[in-house]
């Protein structure tokens, strides 16, 4: 053995003193090689030969030239770069017997000879080396360390032979075999620079250089500890320089010290790293290991004290624990869910998140049984290609469940999140934790809520394209409820708000309850089918099938362009069923003639005809009487031209009467909306426009009551001759009477004539024109029912029956109470004029008679025409046109009072028309000027 390393040193002397004494003869010009410079030779090969260092770059024979090159041309040195070139070309060319096969390793270690001895110029430029770890940092050689204040040119190898030049170059390295008995122990460093001083014996000690691969063993573990320090001077404190050889290890000295190793390992550990491997994997199933158990007071995964492991093992462990506590978790929520599942509303969109995660479970079980084949093979303590053996240690154990860590707590999170949660909330909440940057997160949450979503989108889909409501577990964000078919379109389907998943906006939520709904009420109420064409349509413009499945998670922009098209369609499908085949326009139309009193021949006619009967107490009239009266009417006018089923729609309705109540307070008319109209015309609808009509019917009564007093008023031929008969003061009583009558009817007159003219036209006909330029507009069925509403809400507020008109409509109704008195008082007052005219007649008739019996006497009092009996007529006629005046008074002032209160309210009404309403009402400023400044009352 010892022969060995003697041929292996004097292999090496030969090596150096042929490159030196090569180089020596083609330059002559260069200094012949001294001692000093063998010796430095000699210490830089053997460095170059102990040197453990292995490069950290790709093995590429072109690469490593090239970068040769490059730095010969940026150090400036061109014509070296080209011969370089030149040479590396012959060099790569010579393959075959004889040749340098591993051409790479060659290139490189010129090229770290190179960088080597550079940075040791730079930094040094009377050493040759200077660290260990400068050069090993730098990718370069481990160095050979001087002491303190030494320099290698004031001793060393200089001193061990003066006297010799080249030929005793063999002589000076014989000084390395003494140093074998100072490296067998661990200062053998410092006894080499003892070598270096000439302290030694170079020609002793020759048999014991074999025993430095002993020391050389310990040398090179004390190299492997010195790459962790930091700096130049913590290396020199330990080492006082020396070399590194490599060596064989013939004395087994490596295996022998793995073994201590191994057996100090095992009195810090009670229990091995493969059996915590092992126990970990358990936990990462959710099983208890030997040691590593489940705590339920803790919650958690415990390593118990008592077990003896270093404190950096157990963190690891428990580190590696927390994966065993997430898969529990996320494993504990799929199983409570599929255990409850037949007996609770787990839903579709919780089974699909269960089956989701359990697919995720499914690829954590396969890297698990992976893992698991690799724990069994053992874990090697220390060894040379351990790096590259399939073993598994709880180091690389981290590394593998770095990734599955990440998944784990996303998936326990959203366990977390999802336990009170189902159906469309449920994905909005996981939708919620996709908003990630990372892309692994964001990969994972966009795989997992595919999965979750599809039951939804299958809901969208069905609903959108078939209008059909597939969610057994309210997990939908449209929610269904029996209702009449009536009320289908307003309360049958409503967005539950809660299901609404984030991703989807308001607006959209909207659409897609809206297209359904339109679905459902073609379905239902017009039964009508034309839909599904339109929905085969939409899907084709849109892009989409309408098969299962043709949706899912982030399609949005495919869902929202589905959505629009199908609304699109199938809306204008549904305007063109009510508009053509149930003509909802025109029953809007028939309306407005019929409830509204459009319809002006009718409506005075009707008038006419009921008003004897309606004048009767109402719990006396008889209902089939007055849809007789009704049938009249109609035939009577132009309604008798209108389309049949809508004069088969207007019907007679008597209201709830109160004792006392007249026939005018309880007749109105009706209209039966049948169904799909009855969507629009709803009972709270035709309320209100009951109510419209009892005050347009009042309305119309009390102008068909001032055109009955003013028939009565008007004068005549008989009532001339009568009125120039009577006495004079009769004749003023009744002058002055029928005055204060006529003033007082054109005052009324006035009032309801611009009532009933603003009521016709500036209310009901100019909503109308409103209303159908909005019917003309409409897009869909809620913008039909959105334009009627306010159509009828104008109607309602012009005509002051709105909530904000409540005072200004009791005041009105006064007023027309009050004229319908003024009627009755015109009435009586006409007939008294009437019957004393009758008497009159009478009277003068029986006078003619008794002239023609009495003999003639022209000188008789003339005074005397009217007789005693005249004077009883005379007296009654004063009193009655007296008491008549001053009933005609009382109302004239109560009248004027109600009305300026009336007057005075319009300028503070919020709606404007009204405000025009007072204008034409004072256009004259008759009543403006009667109008008490602030704090006073009015005096009219």
């Amino acid at each position: 053995m010892e022969d060995d390393d003697q041929r292996v040193v004097d292999l090496v002397k030969e090596l150096v003193q042929r490159l030196l004494y090569t180089s020596n003869t083609q330059n002559p010009s260069a200094s012949a090689p001294n001692q000093q410079d063998y010796n430095q030779a000699v210490k830089y090969s053997l460095r170059i030969l102990s040197s453990r260092m292995t490069p950290s770059i790709a093995v590429d024979d072109a690469a490593m030239a090239e970068s040769i090159k490059r730095r010969l041309a940026t150090a400036g040195k061109s014509s070296e770069a080209l011969t370089f070139a030149d040479l590396y070309a012959k060099f790569s060319l010579k393959n075959g017997h004889g040749s340098v096969k591993n051409k790479w390793s060659v290139l490189y270690l010129l090229k770290t000879i190179s960088e080597d001895r550079k940075i040791r110029k730079n930094q040094f430029p009377n050493m040759i080396s200077n660290g260990f770890l400068d050069s090993a940092l730098a990718g370069g050689l481990p160095a050979l360390h001087e002491s303190d204040g030494r320099s290698i040119s004031s001793g060393g190898y200089a001193n061990l032979n003066k006297n010799s030049k080249v030929g005793g170059f063999s002589n000076g390295f014989d000084s390395f075999k003494g140093s074998s008995d100072s490296v067998r122990n661990l200062r053998g460093l410092s006894n080499l620079e003892k070598l270096e001083s000439g302290e030694n014996n170079l020609g002793a000690n020759l048999d014991s250089f074999s025993s430095l691969t002993e020391n050389m063993q310990k040398l090179k573990g004390l190299g492997d500890k010195s790459r962790g320090f930091n700096t130049r001077e913590h290396l020199e404190k330990h080492f006082g320089g020396g070399m590194l050889l490599v060596s064989k290890d013939p004395e087994n000295i490596r295996d022998m010290a793995y073994r201590e190793f191994v057996d100090l390992i095992k009195e810090e550990n009670e229990v091995s790293e493969v059996v915590l491997v092992r126990d970990v994997l358990y936990v990462c199933q959710g099983i208890d290991g030997k040691y590593v158990k489940f705590d339920e007071k803790v919650d958690t995964y415990v390593l118990p004290e008592l077990v003896k492991v270093p404190r950096a093992t157990r963190i690891m462990v428990q580190k590696l624990c927390e994966l065993g506590w997430l898969f529990r978790k996320v494993k504990g929520y799929i199983t409570d869910s599929m255990d409850r599942y037949p007996a609770e509303d787990v839903g579709t969109v919780g089974q699909a998140f269960c089956a989701a995660l359990q697919d995720e479970l499914s690829d954590y079980y396969k890297l698990l049984a992976v893992l698991e084949a690799q724990a069994m093979n053992p874990i090697p303590l220390v060894s040379e290609n351990a790096s590259s053996g399939n073993y598994l240690s709880l180091r690389r154990l981290s590394v593998w469940f770095t990734e599955p860590m990440v998944k784990m707590k996303l998936m326990a999170v959203l366990v977390d999140s999802c336990k009170v949660l189902k159906g469309g909330g449920m994905a909005g909440a996981i939708h919620m934790h996709a908003q990630h940057g990372d892309p692994l997160v964001h990969d994972f949450m966009n795989r997992l809520l595919r999965r979750v979503c599809s039951p939804l989108f299958e809901m969208v889909r069905s609903w959108v394209l078939e209008g059909e409501l597939e969610d057994i577990f309210a997990e939908f964000f449209v929610l269904g409820q029996p209702v009449k078919a009536e009320s289908l379109w307003r309360e049958g389907y409503q967005l539950h708000a809660s299901m609404l998943p984030t991703f989807i906006s308001q607006s959209l939520a909207q659409r897609i309850l809206r297209t359904g709904k339109s679905i459902n009420f073609l379905r239902v109420c017009c039964d009508d089918q034309g839909w599904a064409d339109s929905a085969i349509e939409a899907a084709a413009a849109a892009g989409t099938s309408t098969r299962r499945g043709g949706l899912g998670y982030g399609e949005t922009d495919a869902l929202e362009s589905l959505v629009t098209e199908a609304a699109k369609r199938i809306d204008r499908h549904l305007l063109d069923v009510m508009f053509k085949q149930y003509k909802f326009k025109e029953h809007c139309l028939a309306i407005k003639r019929y409830l509204l009193l459009g319809q002006g021949d009718f409506v005075q006619y009707l008038m006419d005809i009921v008003g004897p009967e309606l004048s009767e107490a109402a719990n006396t009239i008889s209902a089939f009487k007055l849809a007789g009266l009704l049938e009249s009417a109609i035939r009577s006018s132009n309604a008798q031209y209108d389309d049949p089923d809508i004069l088969d729609r207007l019907r007679v309705k008597m209201m709830p009467h109160n004792t006392g109540d007249k026939g005018w307070d309880v007749f109105s008319l009706e209209y039966d909306a049948r169904v799909p109209l009855n969507t629009v015309f709803t009972e709270s609808v035709m309320s209100r426009y009951l109510r419209i009509f009892n005050f347009l019917w009042k309305l119309r009564r009390v102008e068909h009551a001032l055109i009955g007093v003013w028939k009565m008023m008007k004068p005549n031929c008989v009532t001339s001759r009568f009125f120039s008969k009577l006495p004079q003061a009769v004749k003023l009583q009744l002058i002055l009477t029928s005055r204060k009558c006529q003033v007082l009817w054109d005052e009324m007159n006035h009032f309801v004539s611009n009532l009933q003219y603003y009521i016709m036209f500036e209310v009901l006909e100019e909503s109308w024109s409103d209303f159908s330029k909005e019917l003309e507009a409409a897009k869909d069925l809620d913008d039909l029912l959105g334009a009627h509403e306010k159509y009828l809400y104008s109607i309602v507020e012009k005509s002051l029956l709105g909530e904000r008109s409540q005072n200004l409509s009791k005041t009105l109704f006064v007023l027309f109470d009050l004229i319908l008195r003024f009627r009755s008082h015109a009435d009586r007052l006409y007939e008294g004029i009437y019957e004393l005219q009758s008497r009159t007649m009478d009277s003068t008739s029986r006078a003619k008679v008794g002239e023609k019996k009495v003999s003639s006497n022209k000188t008789s009092d003339q005074g005397s025409w009217l007789g005693e009996g005249r004077k009883d007529i005379t007296r009654r006629a004063g009193e009655f046109l007296q008491n008549m005046a001053q009933d005609l008074d009382a109302l004239a002032k109560e009248y004027s009072t109600v009305f300026e209160g009336f007057i005075s309210q319009l300028p503070i009404q919020q709606h404007v028309d009204l405000k025009f309403l007072m204008f034409r009402l004072d256009f004259t400023e008759f009543y403006s000027q009667f109008r008490p400044s602030k704090g006073q009352k009015l005096l009219f």
